[in-house]
């Protein structure tokens, strides 16, 4: 097991030699528009067009699943799908939708473990998708660091 690494920096920009992955929340209604997305597409445009391609063709677009899409040589976005709109409910459940945190993550982890790849990553999941890190970090810690996948964790 690895500990999860916490530091000050840019999630975009993972300082890190090796194949590596930056790991972030989409929603399932394909808005893609505020958040850790706007620094995305500042760096790079195919995250966002890729993103919005897969929710026009309704192929595997659904919570608890991930696109992988490469912007460097040894670099991946990782768009999860692990939020459920983008406004609480009428119950007043954020958007967040742990389970699907869960699944998405999973699928990082084997994606990682076959490219030999660390994860980066801001608090996924506690912007706007409304989630708590003390929920969030046990299913990063048993997705990932439990299998020996390296994280880093950003505070911008």
């Amino acid at each position: 097991m690895t500990e999860i690494q916490y530091i000050k920096g840019d999630a975009t920009n993972p300082q890190q030699d090796g194949n590596k992955i930056i790991a972030h929340i989409c929603n399932d209604i394909g808005g893609w528009g505020k958040g850790f997305v706007m620094a995305i597409s500042k760096r790079w445009k195919n995250p966002e067009k890729r993103y919005r391609e897969w929710f026009k063709s309704g192929q595997y677009f659904a919570l608890g699943e991930v696109q992988f899409v490469q912007v460097q040589e040894d670099l991946w976005v990782a768009n999860m799908i692990g939020q459920h709109k983008i406004n609480k409910d009428e119950q007043g459940n954020a958007p967040i939708r742990y389970e699907a945190v869960k699944e998405a993550l999973e699928k990082v982890g084997a994606f990682a473990t076959e490219n030999t790849a660390s994860v980066h990553m801001p608090r996924i999941g506690c912007g706007l998708a409304g989630g708590k890190w003390e929920e969030i970090e046990p299913l990063i810690i048993s997705a990932l660091s439990d299998k020996d996948i390296a994280v880093t964790v950003y505070d911008f």
